[in-house]
């Protein structure tokens, strides 16, 4: 027995593609929406690109289609809300809950050609941190990838790092290397005498006891967390530990001051690595408010 067109039009179920429909209680996520459409894709197709990436658990620019790729030669999908892709005869599948999906690996080259670098090594550090895959296995599969993206996808690996919590802390650290500074050390922890954990910091320079540290709103907003920072800021200054404190708008809106600051703070404690002239590759990915 089908349902009929009035059936489908009422409030008993949501469209999510020309011909595809779920109930409307169901709660349409990625995963919701790539099954519905591997649905009417020639066979051997697989969530692929942005989708994949959503489907591990990475950090992506917000799109509004579900990816696909497809074998060729064949036809592929077109309905609106699916962007398909041709499907690489060396691309990496994998079944994860019950989906066939591009590999994490495979998924950071499949983005190589679509990202910026800064958002393509946001991916990479996204994917490590999610457990998804491992810096050494991000850096095999793209030393093995003669297709297209290789190029970016080789250079975006070489910045990829474990440890990092969150991506403005990736886009905070390549500021700082895209203007020419000595890369920070990522995920730094300082023990105590007895070899206990102690401090741990987002990035540093532990030569000069200099911690960048990219704070979130949510930072303020919490007076718990905000005594919390307050009392390890005069723990690290009894130390003899600097720390620069970065927000959103030092990245977003006035990137060139922010490097001041870190150059400034480096001078101060006696750096010999600090750029007389900051690269202008950081002007690309981190216009300001010029732009």
């Amino acid at each position: 027995m089908g349902i009929s067109a009035k059936q489908l039009t009422g409030g008993r179920y949501q469209r999510l593609f020309y011909d595809l429909y779920v109930a409307s209680a169901l709660v349409v996520t990625p995963a919701v929406r790539a099954k519905a459409a591997l649905k009417v894709c020639p066979a051997g197709s697989q969530v692929s690109h942005f989708t994949a990436a959503e489907l591990w658990g990475a950090i992506v620019p917000n799109q509004p289609l579900t990816h696909l790729s497809s074998p060729q030669p064949g036809v592929r999908s077109e309905r609106r809300g699916v962007h398909s892709h041709r499907l690489s005869a060396h691309a990496q599948a994998v079944r994860f809950r019950g989906i066939r999906v591009s590999s994490p690996e495979q998924t950071f080259i499949d983005l190589a050609c679509v990202l910026s670098l800064v958002d393509l090594v946001v991916l990479g550090d996204s994917l490590v941190k999610a457990r998804r895959t491992t810096v050494e296995r991000l850096v095999g599969a793209v030393n093995a990838w003669s297709g297209w993206g290789s190029r970016p996808a080789l250079r975006a690996v070489g910045y990829v790092r474990a440890g990092v919590d969150s991506p403005m802390e990736t886009r905070l650290r390549m500021l700082i290397v895209l203007a020419g500074f000595p890369e920070p050390q990522v995920n730094k922890i300082v023990r105590d005498g007895s070899g206990s954990w102690n401090k741990r910091f987002d990035l540093c320079y532990p030569d000069l006891l200099l911690v960048i540290e990219y704070d979130g709103r949510q930072h303020a907003d919490n007076d718990k967390q905000w005594d919390h920072d307050i009392d390890r800021r005069e723990e690290l200054d009894g130390d003899g530990w600097r720390m620069i404190v970065i927000r959103s708008k030092g990245i977003y809106a006035e990137p060139d001051r922010t490097l001041e600051r870190i150059a400034d703070a480096m001078r101060a404690r006696g750096s010999r690595d600090v750029p007389k002239r900051f690269r202008d590759e950081w002007r690309t990915h981190f216009p300001g408010r010029s732009a």
